[in-house]
């Protein structure tokens, strides 16, 4: 699959490229008439998406190679120099990018796409390829790419209305987000779970590619709606949730599969602490963290095989309350959290639980508050952009048909 859209890319950027030396004859040469052009393909997929914004201004083949869906979809696959940055909300208008890396983790203060009337009352519910979901009171979602600050928002009013509950939003407790993405569909999705005022549940999904929402008649767990994050954790094609409060660890994390549109569910490790456990990926492994009982440590557990139980294992780092963000290079883990000794901000630990690194120069929200949330910088288009740029490219071909 990603081998033809690697020889698709590059067989239309060689079209550019020859039509370019036709009307170039005699001029001196340039890089693409040294260095083969799947060569330049392979190079531009390893560099850091930090940089490839400037490698646009090279040429106008650049530029396309750059600009290219199947592109975006392959660097954001297989570049070897992923971006990942924390999100999280500083005030009601302004929010913090702390991009993380081994050596020299920076900060960037960003301002999403809220109007400025006060208060916003906006909460972070996910992010999914480079895309990150707010929520507004009283029934709005927003989904936005800090790398471009493009935006889209959707009312969920209707479902206001047929849950027939009192005022003009859904009470706090009976309504849970998700946001991931279908790859059999090429869709992104938005999930609203919800009880109605005689407390029946009921699931609706928004598709970006339509444009619309979808009543899906699927059996909701109960239990879903008890002490349950707002927000959901995408991965392997599913949103996955973990409760405030640990009541049952066979049923730990609820699971939604987008492709086959079921819930299942996950059992905790017998040992996790019942006190706020929180989910997070860790080189491509889902794990659980709680703060363990003796209140000096964190408990990290990685499911090293995807749904299999007994692949549970424990990383015990000698912190007071640590979130796992994500791996570095070496393969350390990089959190934000506090130490016992009233230490706060990001840390890197190993897995034998030694401190590497403590950035002091960052600022960092504190676990017990809104989560931080970690967001996979991507070229990636939404299904309405890529549609948007097709039906230009259409308009341009019949425009020049009708001239010529």
């Amino acid at each position: 699959m990603h081998k033809k859209k690697l020889k698709h890319t590059v067989n239309k950027a060689k079209e550019q490229s020859t039509m370019k030396k036709k009307n170039q004859n005699g001029k001196s040469k340039s890089i693409h008439d040294i260095l083969p052009l799947d060569l330049i393909h392979i190079i531009l997929l390893r560099v850091p998406i930090r940089h490839l914004a400037r490698l646009r201004c090279v040429s106008k083949l650049w530029c396309s190679v750059v600009s290219d869906p199947d592109f975006a979809e392959l660097h954001f696959h297989h570049s070897p120099a992923a971006t990942n940055a924390c999100f999280f909300m500083k005030n009601d208008t302004m929010a913090d990018l702390v991009y993380l890396d081994d050596n020299d983790a920076s900060q960037k203060e960003v301002c999403p796409p809220f109007q400025k009337k006060l208060p916003s009352n906006f909460s972070v519910a996910g992010s999914c390829r480079g895309f990150i979901l707010f929520h507004r009171d009283p029934h709005f979602l927003v989904v936005w790419k800090p790398l471009t600050g493009s935006s889209k928002r959707i009312s969920y009013s209707h479902i206001v209305h047929r849950s027939q509950h009192h005022g003009r939003r859904i009470p706090y407790g009976v309504y849970f987000h998700g946001f991931g993405y279908d790859a059999s569909q090429d869709d992104y999705l938005l999930l609203v779970a919800w009880s109605d005022w005689k407390g029946q549940y009921h699931l609706d999904c928004f598709s970006l590619r339509t444009n619309s929402w979808i009543n899906l008649d699927v059996a909701v767990p109960k239990l879903f709606f008890y002490y349950w994050h707002n927000g959901g954790l995408f991965f392997n094609g599913a949103v996955h949730w973990v409760p405030s409060v640990l009541m049952d660890y066979r049923d730990g994390i609820v699971i939604f599969d987008l492709k086959e549109m079921t819930f299942s569910t996950i059992s905790a490790p017998e040992q996790l602490s019942r006190s706020c456990p929180s989910l997070a990926l860790l080189g491509g492994c889902l794990t659980l963290s709680s703060p363990n009982n003796d209140f000096r440590n964190t408990d990290i557990w990685v499911m090293k095989e995807n749904k299999v139980h007994s692949s549970w294992t424990l990383y015990r780092i000698p912190c007071k309350d640590f979130r796992p963000l994500c791996l570095s290079s070496n393969r350390d883990i990089i959190g934000s959290g506090y130490t016992s000794c009233g230490k706060t901000g990001y840390f890197i630990y190993n897995v034998r639980g030694d401190l590497l690194k403590h950035f002091k120069n960052l600022r960092c929200q504190l676990p017990s508050r809104e989560p931080n949330i970690v967001y996979t910088v991507s070229l990636l288009p939404l299904p309405s952009d890529i549609k948007v740029k097709n039906n230009k490219k259409k308009m341009k071909k019949e425009i020049g048909h009708h001239i010529f």
